[in-house]
């Protein structure tokens, strides 16, 4: 499986229903950046990205993007097959 690797708040909603979903899809280790507890990782996200809003969701060298994105992504029944495409 792909490496996940997420920017969060402790606090943020969308943040909340992004780990939920990707847990019911079998992902089981997150390399979760919390940005409220690292404020030098929002600019890290930020200059990757070009967003500051958070989820920001990468599986493996894939930018996602946010918890909507994650969302559609998984709608449409791409999220499986990028979480298992082999490294």
């Amino acid at each position: 499986m792909q490496l996940v690797k997420i920017y969060t708040t402790a606090t943020c909603p969308y943040c909340i229903h992004a780990k939920q979903l990707l847990k019911e899809r079998g992902v089981t280790e997150l390399h979760e950046i919390r940005v409220d507890k690292e404020p030098d990782e929002r600019q890290k996200m930020m200059d990757i990205t070009g967003r500051r809003t958070v989820p920001q969701i990468f599986i493996g060298d894939t930018h996602v993007g946010g918890c909507d994105e994650l969302v559609a992504l998984d709608g449409r029944g791409d999220l499986l097959p990028l979480l298992n495409t082999a490294t």
